[in-house]
């Protein structure tokens, strides 16, 4: 079985001659974002292959969310050839262990592995080089109201918002990547990252704060 890796939609250089992973639609950081049920990944015995009818169903189930986990893994690796290289390998191990998803949205149960995919695939050090310390169960949440922080962040330009987001560490750009690109509920986001809520919400408050400090003075007007 083969894996043809949908890239993102190529945006508009940003001076670094690398594509960007995204695209940012005007106003997606407020967007209103359901609940539907997820399924975690499971441990049941594994499968080298697919029958002719498990297969359909997994593609179907699957196919569609590849540019998501594309996404996911090319912005926690920063690197086009490890994000191909996660994909291809949460894939394979998809299908072996397409046994233990229970129904529901697949998006979820496939980021998850894509996400373990990155952590587990990279060089010792390299994904976590970016990380800082914290402690995400004492620090305030934001409310979903729609702030000035929101607002700065949907009048950003799409170069400074990728420049601000690539220059984030790895738990930062996952929260805003997993939320704010990909829509999902707090509830998903914890399975995906295997984290309590709190400590989602939290972290995601942090990314949000942090982000703004990244996007250069003109995107406020200039200094005070």
């Amino acid at each position: 079985m083969r894996l043809r890796v949908v890239r993102p939609h190529p945006g508009p250089a940003d001076g670094s001659g690398v594509q960007n992973p995204r695209r940012f639609p005007p106003g997606s950081w407020s967007a209103t974002r359901p609940e539907p049920e997820s399924a975690t990944e499971q441990e049941p015995r594994p499968k080298e292959s697919l029958d002719p009818t498990e297969l359909e169903r997994f593609e179907r189930t699957f196919l569609p969310h590849m540019r998501a986990a594309y996404n996911l893994a090319r912005w926690l690796t920063r690197s086009d050839q490890d994000a191909e290289d996660a994909v291809q390998e949460a894939y394979l191990r998809a299908v072996r262990f397409f046994g233990g998803f229970r129904g529901g949205d697949g998006r979820a149960w496939l980021l998850t592995i894509v996400r373990n995919a990155c952590y587990t695939g990279r060089q010792p050090g390299r994904l976590q080089e970016s990380t800082i310390p914290f402690d995400e169960e004492i620090h305030d949440v934001e409310d979903e109201a729609l702030g000035p922080e929101d607002l700065l962040l949907q009048k950003a330009s799409r170069r400074a918002l990728v420049q601000a987001l690539e220059d984030l560490p790895v738990e930062f750009r996952e929260a805003l990547v997993l939320r704010e690109l990909e829509g999902l509920s707090y509830k998903e986001m914890a399975e995906v990252t295997q984290l309590p809520i709190g400590t989602v919400m939290s972290r995601l408050a942090r990314a949000r704060k942090r982000l703004r400090r990244c996007l250069p003075e003109q995107m406020e007007g200039g200094p005070a």
